[in-house]
């Protein structure tokens, strides 16, 4: 005896309804992350390193000193260059050119235009950011995964009662991804570098920075295929 195959749009006793359900949603970001650059250059290599290494303490110890309020701080690259002589023949090295990037996290706004302003004053430092976002496993993504199913089931409704019948039985649930596809965020503060040395300025401290947090969009998509009663046609 042979097993009839099942047919993928369903029968005229059994039809099949599918639906695709969306959901987006517009939340406060959760972290926040800036981007530090020290830079260093001397014309002695040992000089130069000692010089990047202070000031790469002083960094660190800066945000560390924000105690619970940064999440997490991170070292990338670490770099030094020997910039050689444009003039003359032979490799005749010019200065040494040396940098650290740090990657900070905070969850604390308040505190994060304060600091920004604060490593921005130091001496040859560089501050990006910030960049808003939402942790990966943000309720958020719960939240939208499942409104989307919601609308899926709601939409799948409306069909069959437009047909005079009713859904029976959920046949498959298929899961797009929800995921945090916010627009890049444009670099709130810029590119903050610090002051030289000298100068009355260096004196008086910047005000901190007022930085009004970037919402985030939350997007989730699910496809959905139900059977339903036969319809009253």
């Amino acid at each position: 005896m042979t097993t009839p195959t099942p047919t993928p749009y369903g029968t005229p006793d059994s039809p099949r309804v599918a639906v695709r359900g969306e959901a987006r949603l517009e939340v406060d970001p959760e972290i926040a992350r800036i981007g530090i650059t020290v830079n260093a250059r001397g014309t002695d290599r040992k000089a130069a390193l000692q010089d990047l290494t202070r000031r790469n303490a002083a960094v660190l110890d800066l945000v560390k000193s924000y105690g619970e309020a940064v999440e997490k701080l991170e070292t990338g690259a670490f770099v030094i260059t020997p910039q050689l002589t444009h003039k003359g023949r032979g490799e005749r090295i010019r200065a040494y050119h040396g940098r650290v990037h740090v990657t900070a996290t905070l969850t604390d706004f308040t505190a994060l235009g304060e600091l920004a302003t604060r490593l921005a004053d130091l001496e040859l430092t560089t501050v990006q950011g910030p960049w808003w976002a939402l942790r990966p496993d943000s309720p958020a993504h719960r939240d939208a995964r499942q409104q989307a199913v919601r609308e899926a089931v709601q939409r799948a409704r409306e069909y069959a009662a437009a047909l005079g019948a009713r859904l029976v039985a959920l046949l498959e649930l298929a899961d797009e991804g929800a995921e945090n596809l916010a627009r890049p965020a444009p670099p709130g503060l810029g590119s903050m570098r610090s002051r030289g040395h000298g100068g009355a300025m260096e004196a008086a401290e910047a005000p901190p920075l007022d930085l009004e947090p970037q919402r985030q969009t939350v997007y989730a998509h699910v496809n959905a295929r139900f059977t339903m009663s036969p319809p009253q046609l």
